[in-house]
Formats: C-alpha cells, sequence, structure tokens
C-alpha cells in the first residue's frame, strides 16, 4: 500500500477498502472518505477543534436512549434527514410528498371508526380533518391506512407527558371507506421546540438558530399495491414555516384551516361551533 501523506491521504484511505466484498458498502465509504478528508483540508481542522467534535458526538451518543435518538435529531437539524427523504422517496409530481418521519411516532396508533376524535384531554381549538387517499390516476383507494399523530394544543406530543396527557391522545389509525375517503375530529396543533436541552441545543444555540417547528399533523398512509408516504399536513397560519428547525416543510403540503361558524354543520360533525376545518387529499404511487 502507499503510505500516508497530506496530499494523497483520501487515495491511500479509500484504498484500504478496495477488498470490500460488499460492493454498495465499499461505494459509500470510498466516497465518504473523500468527502471528509476534503473537508478538513479545506477548513484545515485544528487538534482542538477535533477533540471538540469527537466530545461533541460522544455527548450526543451519551444522550440517546429508548425514547429519545439524539443522533436522529443532529441529522434533522443538519437537513440531513430530509434530504435522505427526499432522494428515496422521490414523485415526479404523481403523488403527495414525503417528510420526515419525526422522533415521536414511538406507539402504537389507536384503531379508530371514521368521524371519531382523537383529542381526549378537551383542550383546543376543535378542527374536522376531511380527506382522500387515491392512486396516481385519481382512483379511489378503498381501505387505504392512514395513521394520524399530533401535538397538542401546549405543543407536546402524549409520550412527552406520561401522566399529563391521557394515553394515545391525538393518535388514531382510520380506514378509508370504499371511495377512499377518511375523517376526523381534533384540534389545531400547536408549533413547539424539538428537544433542545442536549448537544443538539448546544449546535443551534451556538448558531443563531431556533429549535421550533411548525404546526402539523403527521400522517402515514398506505394501501396494498401502493408504495406509502410519510408527510406532514402543515397549518397555513403557523410561525416558523419558513424557518423549521428541520426542514420539513414542502409548500404542497401546507393548508389552510378556516373557520366555520356554522351550528347545523358543527352539530353533523360532532363538534362545538364555530369550528376550524381542513382538507388534505393523498395521492399514493403504485408498487
Amino acid at each position: 500500500m502507499e503510505l500516508f501523506s497530506e496530499e494523497r491521504s483520501a487515495d491511500v484511505v479509500a484504498g484500504s477498502f478496495a477488498a470490500t466484498p460488499d460492493p454498495r458498502l465499499r461505494d459509500v465509504l470510498t466516497a465518504l472518505v473523500r468527502h471528509l478528508h476534503a473537508f478538513v483540508k479545506e477548513v484545515e481542522l485544528t487538534e482542538e477543534e477535533w477533540s471538540a467534535a469527537i466530545g461533541f458526538l460522544t455527548r450526543t451518543g451519551q444522550q440517546c436512549d429508548d425514547v429519545r435518538q439524539e443522533f436522529v435529531l443532529l441529522s434533522d437539524v443538519l437537513g440531513v434527514s430530509m434530504l435522505v427523504e427526499t432522494i428515496n422517496h422521490r414523485t415526479g409530481g404523481a403523488s403527495t410528498e414525503s417528510t420526515v418521519l419525526g422522533p415521536f411516532h414511538m406507539v402504537e396508533s389507536p384503531p379508530r371508526e371514521l368521524g371519531d376524535t382523537i383529542a381526549l384531554d378537551g383542550k383546543g381549538e376543535p378542527c374536522l380533518v376531511t380527506g382522500r387517499v387515491t392512486g396516481p390516476g385519481g382512483e379511489p383507494l378503498s381501505g387505504a391506512q392512514v395513521d394520524v399523530w399530533q401535538a397538542n394544543a401546549d405543543g407536546f406530543y402524549d409520550v412527552q407527558q406520561p401522566g399529563v396527557q391521557p394515553e394515545l391522545n391525538l393518535r388514531g389509525l382510520f380506514t378509508a371507506d370504499e371511495d377512499g375517503r377518511f375523517w376526523f375530529r381534533t384540534i389545531v396543533p400547536r408549533y413547539y421546540p424539538i428537544p433542545d436541552d442536549g448537544p443538539v441545543g448546544e449546535l443551534l444555540a451556538a448558531t443563531g438558530r431556533h429549535p421550533n417547528r411548525p404546526a402539523h399533523v403527521h400522517f402515514i398512509v398506505t394501501a396494498p399495491g401502493h408504495r406509502p408516504v410519510t408527510t406532514h399536513l402543515f397549518v397555513d397560519d403557523s410561525p416558523y414555516l419558513d424557518s423549521d428547525a428541520v426542514f420539513g416543510v414542502k409548500e404542497s403540503l401546507v393548508r389552510s384551516f378556516p373557520v366555520v361558524d356554522d351550528a347545523r354543520r358543527a352539530a353533523e360533525a360532532g363538534l362545538p361551533n364555530p369550528f376550524r376545518t381542513v382538507h388534505f387529499d393523498v395521492a399514493l404511487l403504485r408498487e
């Protein structure tokens, strides 16, 4: 093997992977080494900075546990999670755009009947969500599964407040009807900060960035023979739409939540009057 030198460092290290049996692993490691060495040379990384980086990554790992994944959070705030998501779910404009899963899909959503409420704590501005699941040609997908979860009116998920929020609050798994339609009752979600009490929070503070995400409802929509989509429904009057801490906002996913002041419609929906409403159609690609 060629001996290590500053000028040829990437070639020497990449060459050490030449016999890697898995070709994909070999390609990924080779590219990683080339970009990493180029970065170190571009910024002329000091030993003190290298040591600080190792310490930061060590603390990031130590922050991880069964309910928190600080490395995913780091990937999120660097935009890597969204980039991987976007590359792997290109739609060509034929289906609903995807976005990040987020860290709070930690439990199975309970099956609920169409029209049920997922808001179990009685807090927040009531809202009716309606929509339709279709294939790429607009054909209805009967029996599609619509998994939803969201933060409450204070900006917290149920798993963040055990003993405060009811168990499985603001979560539901719905089955679309024969026309692919779904509807449920909830509340308008609130914007909220990602966890910022760890190393990722230190990074945000050091760079003058806020930790907030705009208000949204999470969706995972699936149907046999079609590619699932993980996406968000964003509230159009929420703050932070243009500065989401994890870069998850796509223009096609932002919707208006108008106020409805109609006692008859409110009674039909099982909601107090007035209430907010939103319609969100989801199109899936075929496998």
